[in-house]
């Protein structure tokens, strides 16, 4: 009746999704690693994923937390409650804040109703301005659970390593997957439609339609298993974010930026475009040493930066700032926001003893 679901820090996320689904219910928070990944991680780092377009963030899935705090206090957050304005919500500092305030021990996560027919649209793009016109198409006449985008470099090395088929015969700059319920004859009729108007102003060049449930995940994996192929290449990424309108002018003026300084990296770009958060990979040429590239890459992340921080963006959409982007924390959060979580962080670990110099230096 309450849909929520009790479980210990180290529930393995796919885990908590497969229970979820044996009850009749649904986890939405998805991602990659969801296999390897543990909710008390993922609550720690607010993950976000692929299905954040129509779910959200985990920060909307935690009902309560039982906490223990860097001074040895055990709390519980929230209790579950839909309803609780007695005072402050002390559960969501404690929801991405990388486990510098505390342990996350216990979490009760909700659920919500399981998803039906879920269909893919793969749609090959010619330029970044178009996909967001797609979004804006579709969105308005159709629920979609995802919009991701990829660019062709990393479609080519996905179905080069993994072997799967390719979803059109000629090449794309970009390609835009969709996804959404296939309830009845209606959607899918107006789903063809859109994508026939689509064509028709050359904002599509071709488009693929899952018809199986085996056609669905492998249609996923072309987007879904980028970050595991690229690994092998030792590749320097970015995880940024804008608001959704700004996505194509922040993504064309750092591509200028990259292709002038850096002409012979070579630059991936994929992610969550549907939400603002999109992936930036640079990877390392064979002939560079890992350092010069790594200290290359640095010079470039800053000036970035320096573009995301104009656009009102964020230099870590969903991968948290840890150590690798602590300097970097200004180009998001003002000095003031930095001073309070400060401040925060000496009321609940005053020995500042939780991951100890992380996100940023204590007082």
């Amino acid at each position: 009746v309450d849909r929520t679901i009790q479980g210990q820090a180290g529930v393995i996320t796919q885990v908590l999704q497969e229970y979820a689904e044996q009850q009749g219910l649904y986890y939405p928070v998805n991602f990659a690693s969801a296999g390897s990944s543990q909710i008390g991680g993922n609550i720690s780092t607010n993950a976000g994923g692929i299905k954040v377009i129509k779910y959200g963030m985990t920060r909307d899935w935690v009902a309560g937390l039982t906490v223990v705090t860097g001074s040895g206090e055990l709390l519980h957050l929230n209790r579950e409650l839909m309803k609780n304005n007695a005072g402050y919500d002390l559960r969501q500092l404690f929801i991405g804040a990388e486990g510098s305030l505390g342990f996350i021990v216990e979490a009760s996560m909700r659920l919500t109703q399981s998803p039906r027919n879920l269909t893919v649209l793969l749609l090959a793009v010619p330029d970044l301005d178009a996909i967001m016109q797609l979004l804006q198409r579709f969105q308005k006449h159709i629920t979609l659970s995802a919009f991701e985008f990829f660019c062709d470099k990393s479609l080519q090395k996905v179905i080069t390593h993994t072997g799967l088929q390719a979803p059109f015969s000629e090449h794309s700059p970009f390609y835009a997957l969709l996804e959404f319920e296939n309830l009845n004859s209606p959607i899918e009729e107006q789903v063809m439609s859109l994508f026939a108007q689509c064509i028709d102003e050359g904002l599509v060049t071709d488009g693929i339609i899952s018809q199986s449930i085996k056609q669905h995940h492998d249609l996923w994996r072309l987007r879904e298993d980028i970050s595991a192929t690229i690994a092998q290449f030792t590749p320097y990424k970015n995880d940024i974010s804008t608001i959704i309108t700004s996505v194509p002018a922040l993504l064309h003026e750092i591509e200028k930026l990259l292709a002038k300084a850096y002409p012979n990296f070579e630059i991936l770009w994929f992610g969550h475009i549907g939400d603002g958060n999109v992936h930036l990979n640079i990877l390392k040429p064979d002939d560079l040493c890992i350092d010069s590239f790594v200290k290359q890459c640095k010079q470039a992340s800053k000036q970035v930066f320096e573009i995301v921080q104009r656009y009102g963006g964020s230099i870590s959409a969903e991968h948290g700032v840890g150590l690798l982007k602590k300097e970097d924390l200004l180009y998001t959060r003002s000095a003031a926001e930095i001073l309070l979580m400060q401040q925060i962080k000496q009321v609940f670990d005053p020995n500042g003893i939780m991951n100890p110099g992380k996100i940023f230096d204590s007082l």
